[in-house]
């Protein structure tokens, strides 16, 4: 099941990782915007709702992508040093530890909701359908945390391919149910946007079992569930060293997302459900760059914990080139395409006229955000986990919301996304620049 990243070409191995990885990113978050285009046509309301919870669906997600960082980390070092029981124990401790804390997040999102969507501007004809929604999708998000560590661990192992179908199949599974639940099919009730919310739950849930069974059954990547207290502390410890700045890390882009969100609610509901289109459809343009990050952190891990910083340094390179080379293609793909593909979810010319403007600013930038997602990966990977949290705070903190105030300020709507792409451009230089520092620095040390 394993793969040895430590030897072999660095770019064929990045690019074997990735490709299946990618793919099935290409899956999920297709789906999600045909879940997007099924909601579209509930109209605008429900359409501005899913704008208005996408921080918060992130946020919650950076916090899992934390235990996800942790686990790929810890679990490849401990690949790369070829200890196979250490790396069982900390797959299963790490999937327990994300459950618990997913949990808990579940029943305080239940309880708060109606205040937080106040706090991000929320309008009262759009609360219900809020609330409709996020009163659903907050049971998904125990089943993601712990599905999605099962998945890191394997990821860990540099095997990306059983990840990849894993991925795919949930992802058919929601694109089958989410018009069967939102419109009514085959006798069910129509439930409009909460049936989107069922439809996740359903799915992730379905493939979480079916992961489980087989990582048990069939690779035996767990150790045994009871073990004493300490070695279990011991494995949360390991892996929070790096999960607990990674979950930082992740968490500060959705809390940014949501003074956006309540910046953006100033210019009406049409505005908020614009910025949503092209918040679903930036993820989708940055699936490649996603597949480079989360390849990138087992990569240095594994190589990290073999003491092969030429591999590292060659690495870089690699993430570099593809990531300025592609995001070039891409910000021309579309900056053409963006009216297109707004006019895809909405008839609403204001709506369209929102979601093209980002994509036509934005997109120039997102070359070197891929830059800093794979360079933030890396250091998490090595097990150096602070140079993260210091690139991503500089970037939101420092940087992007200075220039979003000032921005929206002097030119409105386009100021705000144009601070979106200097923030991109300039943190992409300081964090490729740090990380060769950092890997000549360890190089050094060894």
């Amino acid at each position: 099941m394993a793969v040895d990243l430590t030897r072999g070409p660095v770019a064929g191995h990045l690019r074997r990782q990735g490709t299946p990885f990618a793919l099935a990113l290409v899956a999920i978050l297709s789906f999600e915007a045909i879940d997007l285009f099924f909601i579209g046509r509930l109209g605008d309301a429900p359409l501005a709702a899913i704008g208005f919870v996408l921080p918060v669906i992130w946020l919650l997600g950076g916090i899992g992508i934390g235990f996800e960082a942790g686990a790929a980390s810890c679990i490849s070092r401990a690949v790369g040093k070829n200890n196979k029981g250490l790396a069982r124990r900390l797959t299963t401790d790490t999937a327990l530890l994300a459950t618990l804390v997913a949990l808990v997040l579940c029943f305080i999102g239940l309880a708060t909701i109606e205040p937080v969507f106040g706090m991000l501007g929320a309008p009262d004809e759009v609360m219900p359908q809020i609330k409709e929604y996020m009163g659903t999708w907050y049971w998904v998000e125990p089943m993601n945390a712990a599905l999605w560590t099962c998945l890191a661990s394997i990821r860990a192992r540099g095997n990306a391919m059983l990840e990849s179908k894993i991925i795919t199949m949930a992802a058919v599974l929601n694109l089958i149910l989410d018009p069967i639940f939102i419109f009514g099919w085959f006798g069910f009730p129509r439930m409009e946007i909460q049936g989107a919310a069922v439809a996740t739950l359903v799915s992730v849930s379905t493939m979480l079992i079916f992961t489980i069974w087989h990582l048990h059954s069939r690779l035996n990547v767990f150790a045994s569930i009871i073990a004493p207290f300490r070695d279990i502390l011991d494995s949360w410890k390991h892996m929070l060293e790096i999960g607990i700045p990674a979950m930082v890390t992740n968490a500060i882009i959705p809390v940014s997302s949501g003074i956006v969100v309540a910046m953006v609610a100033g210019y009406g509901v049409e505005a908020v459900a614009g910025f949503g289109i092209a918040m679903r459809l930036e993820p989708m343009a940055l699936i490649p760059f996603y597949a480079l990050s989360a390849v990138s952190s087992p990569f240095f891990g594994q190589n990290y914990g073999a003491q092969k910083f030429d591999r590292l340094l060659e690495a870089r390179q690699v993430i570099m080139r593809f990531s300025l080379g592609f995001g070039l293609v891409l910000a021309i793909g579309m900056s053409l395409m963006a009216p297109l593909l707004a006019s895809l979810f909405t008839d609403s010319a204001p709506i369209r006229e929102v979601a093209a403007h980002y994509i036509w600013i934005v997109s120039w930038s997102w070359g070197a955000y891929g830059i800093v997602m794979s360079v933030n990966a890396s250091f998490n990977g090595s097990g150096r986990p602070l140079p993260s949290v210091v690139i991503s705070s500089a970037r939101v903190i420092f940087i992007f919301l200075p220039l979003a105030f000032i921005g929206r300020w002097l030119f409105g709507l386009d100021g705000l996304f144009a601070a979106s792409t200097a923030a991109n451009l300039l943190v992409g230089l300081i964090a490729f620049t740090w990380l060769k520092r950092h890997i000549e620095t360890s190089a050094a040390r060894a």
